[in-house]
């Protein structure tokens, strides 16, 4: 038995050897699955044969093995059939045929069972159904079998396996972010992949409808054009899994960015100027993908009604649509050939129209088919355009009406350049959808601000929404804020230009042309201004207010921005950017207002504030004055008023103290924990505190750094960890026992620890980068590091500034998914010498790198 186990183990690897190797020469999908699915036949069959089953018996090949295709490394499902329960003699025969099944090498799925055990476990779970439903006789008892099917089909309820697989297609969706543009796909399972196209089969084929696309054809749910569509896609996303397997050489079905550039290049595909290799690849998947998905509708949608008919209730909306069981539906098959412009009229009716749900199957074809009739004379037609443009500023829908257009390919025909950027990934390394993908979730962001069931979610963005006039040019800004994408050049500057275009083409005025361009040339602007700039600085507010001009223009870069912000990634966003952005906001309002930006005038208004703060704790008048008067105008400008009172009162009789003072609390905006540290200066406590929280895996998102006059540092940090949110009580006093004793301590620093980099990270490594200039006073230093990020890397900077005894201000944190980009401002003797300052660049990129 040991023998023929290695016989067959050996022999079956020299097969899959040599069909991979022809796969690699013809590079036919199918012909490999088949030759594949034919050798592990061979070798199942001589192993029952050697084991010697009764006659009675069978071996039937279930899931994906019985429909006849086995991939590289999927798995062999069997099942062993019995006309009654196994006596001991027989089970150990069975036994003796599972393990030759495994030695010989196979990743053997296998059950064993009497028919009537088939049907009550088929009757129990939907998967076990599924898996007889491909059911296909390997060898043995050929009546068996058929008596076995004939049972089977006879106790399939076709309308309750449609629903149970429909309800699974729905579950496993939202499990795989309900999209097909997820960056690192599962060509089997993510939407509009070969899952999708498996479901349309088997609840064809339980309703008797036919188990192939020609055959649905033939029957009239499809059309010839689709179902030679649909072979291409299957035979595409077959290809896809087939080199997935190769290539990691085992069970892998995700196109996970490791794997994306070597599978790209197996097809053929190479690296260009502006674009990788991989984003050729992903974009054809995406293309497929996003036609399965439109395919997939109207299929389940004709085989639904096939099985659940209704009496079709037309209730006329006009002349070219009618409202159908809550769908809309084209009065005439050639609605949209006669009408081209009908084919932007069904949304607008569809976002005017909130009791229609969607639309029926026999429309989603017509429009498919009809989307070409979409070309220039049809956007020249100005009709069309004030079509475009009442579903734009429709009150309802608009979000749902540009993803149905986006799905039917509908508003890629109308705007060329977005068709561009369909299925277009973005490898910044933040960005966790395409770029179609993220410009639709801006635009849903921006429409929600509208809405008052969302104004809990961001109140000041609802609260400023509510008073801007024209929401809808937000909407038109957000469609080509990043339009221009993968073109190579500035996209700001290219999108400004396709912006203005559709402006004058759909006849807007030239005020609000004015704004939509304004806002796709700067959408990237304030949150640059808030995240790399000293807020502090008058001078950076006054020109920030010089750049937007009005309030109008600063509510709507603001909404926008917020917008974006969130429209990246759910990580990206956290309640610091936000209230970074709100303060550039109220700041730069005030300014436009004509209020004094002066030092002088901010810093009366702070600490006016902070005294009203401070009468509220029952201190006495005077209890201010011994710390205020070691603090600089810097300090004030740099904290706001409810940050001073905090610490004024924390420090209450304390501004000489021996010892270090540390004082925690929950962060006032909601999210995180603020720290205050009170101590005398020396010259690594930066680095040090950095140390702590390097130890602690607590993330800094912000520090402001202070020396007062009697030579104490009062620094303040904003730090955040997962678990602060559950146990922040605990977590404050552990910061305050631990730093307090770490300080008093003064040991010797501890290396940096060298944090491994993320998967990610490895897949796409940045570059890092170093800046070091005068800011605009020539007062300080602006120093901007760039990475990838990892544990430790803020102690390791940290250790460097260190090192050349550089005073540091500022720290401003940016974490934007897998890559930092952080912002300091500084100061120190060694920076007024050239060599010196290269030094320390060197030394920063070194430590960058590590």
């Amino acid at each position: 038995m040991v023998s023929l186990a290695l016989a067959l183990k050996e022999q079956l690897k020299t097969e899959r050897q040599a069909a991979m190797a022809a796969f690699n020469e013809h590079r036919k999908p199918e012909k490999l699955l088949a030759c594949l699915r034919q050798d592990v036949d061979a070798a199942l069959i001589r192993a029952w044969n050697t084991i010697a089953l009764p006659s009675s018996a069978a071996l039937v090949a279930v899931g994906g093995y019985g429909r006849g295709e086995l991939f590289p490394h999927s798995d062999v499902d069997v099942l062993v059939l019995l006309e009654s329960a196994p006596d001991p003699a027989l089970r150990e025969k069975l036994e003796e045929l599972v393990q030759l099944f495994w030695d010989i090498g196979l990743e053997i799925g296998h059950s064993i069972r009497t028919i009537d055990e088939c049907l009550t476990e088929s009757e129990a779970d939907i998967t076990v159904q599924t898996s007889l439903l491909e059911a296909r006789l390997v060898t043995g008892n050929r009546k068996l079998f058929h008596f076995l099917q004939d049972r089977f089909n006879a106790a399939m309820n076709p309308q309750a396996f449609f629903q149970a697989k429909t309800l699974e297609m729905r579950q496993r969706h939202v499990k795989y972010e309900d999209t097909p543009y997820s960056l690192e796909p599962n060509c089997k399972e993510s939407p509009g992949g070969l899952r999708d196209l498996q479901v349309i089969l088997w609840v064809a084929k339980a309703a008797g409808l036919g188990d192939s696309w020609r055959k649905l054809a033939e029957r009239g749910l499809i059309t010839q054009t689709e179902a030679r569509q649909l072979t291409q896609k299957e035979r595409a996303f077959k290809d896809i899994r087939i080199r997935l397997h190769i290539h990691t050489g085992r069970r892998e079905d995700r196109l996970v960015f490791d794997v994306q550039t070597p599978i790209a290049e197996t097809f053929g595909f190479q690296t260009t100027e502006t674009r990788r290799a991989s984003e050729y690849l992903m974009q054809h998947y995406y293309w497929a993908a996003k036609a399965v998905t439109q395919l997939n509708t109207i299929l389940l949608q004709n085989i639904e009604a096939q099985l659940f008919p209704q009496p079709a209730n037309a209730q006329p909306i006009n002349e070219r649509f009618n409202a159908v069981n809550g769908l809309i539906d084209i009065a005439q098959d050639d609605t949209f050939e006669v009408t081209p412009s009908a084919m932007l009229e069904v949304f607008l009716l569809l976002a005017q129209h909130s009791e229609l749900q969607g639309m029926t199957a026999r429309t989603l074809r017509a429009l498919w088919h009809a989307r070409f009739r979409i070309d220039s004379e049809f956007r020249r037609d100005p009709a069309n355009r004030a079509l475009f443009l009442k579903i734009i500023q429709a009150p309802k829908g608009i979000t749902h009406a540009l993803r149905g257009m986006n799905q039917t390919s509908i508003l890629g025909r109308y705007l060329p350049n977005f068709r561009r950027i369909i299925g277009q990934m973005q490898h910044d390394l933040f960005h966790v959808y395409t770029v179609d993908q993220h410009i639709l979730m801006v635009v849903r962001n921006v429409r929600r601000f509208t809405m008052t069931e969302h104004a809990h979610e961001y109140p000041f963005c609802s609260q400023l929404m509510a008073n801007f006039a024209q929401p809808w040019l937000l909407y038109i800004a957000a469609l080509f804020h990043d339009i221009a994408k993968g073109r190579g050049g500035d996209h700001s500057q290219l999108g400004m230009a396709d912006a203005r275009k559709f402006c004058r083409d759909h006849g807007l005025s030239r005020e609000d042309t004015e704004l939509v361009v304004f806002l796709v040339e700067h959408h990237l602007s304030m949150s640059q201004v808030a995240q790399k700039q000293d807020l502090s600085d008058p001078d950076v507010i006054r020109n920030f207010a010089g750049v937007v001009k009005d309030e109008r223009h600063l509510t709507a870069l603001y909404l926008l921005t917020v917008a974006d912000i969130r429209g990246t990634s759910p990580k990206v966003w956290n309640a610091w950017k936000g209230k970074l952005l709100e303060d550039l906001y109220r700041m730069t309002l005030r300014v436009l207002g004509g209020e004094d930006p002066s030092t002088e005038h901010e810093l009366k208004n702070r600490q006016d504030a902070a005294l009203k703060t401070l009468r509220l704790y029952g201190l006495p008048e005077n209890a201010h004055e011994r710390l205020w008067k070691q603090l600089d105008v810097g300090y004030f400008l740099r904290h706001d008023a409810a940050d001073i009172a905090w610490q004024t009162r924390s420090l209450y009789n304390k501004t000489d103290s021996a010892t270090p003072v540390v004082k925690c609390r929950l962060a006032p905006i909601g999210e995180g924990v603020q720290v205050a540290v009170y101590v005398k200066d020396q010259p690594d406590l930066f680095a040090r505190i950095c140390s702590y929280f390097d130890r602690k895996n607590f993330s800094i998102l912000d520090a402001k750094i202070h020396t007062t006059r009697n030579g104490y540092a009062l620094d303040t940090f904003l730090v955040t960890e997962p678990a602060f949110a559950n146990s922040y009580r605990d977590i404050i006093s552990l910061i305050e026992h631990e730093l307090t004793e770490l300080l008093q301590a003064r040991a010797e620093l501890p290396p940096p620890t060298v944090g491994r980099l993320s998967r990610l990270s490895r897949t796409f490594p940045i570059t890092p980068t170093v800046d070091l200039r005068p800011d605009e006073r020539g007062q300080y230093y602006l120093l901007s590091v760039s990475a990838n990020d990892r544990n430790g890397l803020l102690y390791s900077i940290a250790n460097v500034l260190a090192k050349y005894r550089i005073n540091l201000h500022t720290a401003k944190i940016m974490t934007l998914g897998e890559r930092v980009e952080d912002v300091f401002l500084v100061d120190g003797p060694v920076l007024n010498n050239a060599r010196s300052q290269i030094q320390l660049e060197r030394d920063l990129l070194d430590a960058l790198r590590i």
